[in-house]
Formats: C-alpha cells, sequence, structure tokens
C-alpha cells in the first residue's frame, strides 16, 4: 500500500487526500456530517476495485458504557 494515494472521505467530504489531510478539510462540516443517522466513510488505497458494505451497532454513551465492563 502507497499512503501517497491514501483517500479517506466522510461523505462527501474529503479527510484525507494523496495521504496528506486534505486542504479542503473543515472540521466543523465533518463534525455536522458524523451527528447524522447515517454516515459513508469512504476508504480508497487506488490499488484495485473492491467495494463493499458494512453495517455497525449503536456507539452511544450508554451502550460504550454498558460494554466497558466486558473483558476479552
Amino acid at each position: 500500500m502507497n499512503l501517497n494515494k491514501l483517500l479517506i472521505k466522510f461523505g462527501s467530504f474529503k479527510i484525507i487526500e494523496n495521504g496528506q489531510l486534505s486542504k479542503f478539510y473543515k472540521e466543523e462540516e465533518v463534525a455536522n456530517y458524523m451527528k447524522e443517522e447515517r454516515i459513508e466513510i469512504i476508504v480508497d488505497l487506488n490499488i484495485g476495485k473492491k467495494e463493499f458494505t458494512a453495517y455497525t451497532m449503536d456507539l452511544t454513551k450508554k451502550y460504550i458504557d454498558i460494554n466497558t465492563n466486558y473483558r476479552t
């Protein structure tokens, strides 16, 4: 993997572009986007074509508090 080719987007917001923080990144805009019920995170390694969808669970404070008592 070549980090200089890495692209990470949250929805339409570019976070990492060509392995570096995007010059278009605005933390406040991304923070507002992250408050939405559903978010899309795109990680492009630029090493070929493969796509998948992952669904995650509730990560609210209550969920995290409950699960901090478990040990792996």
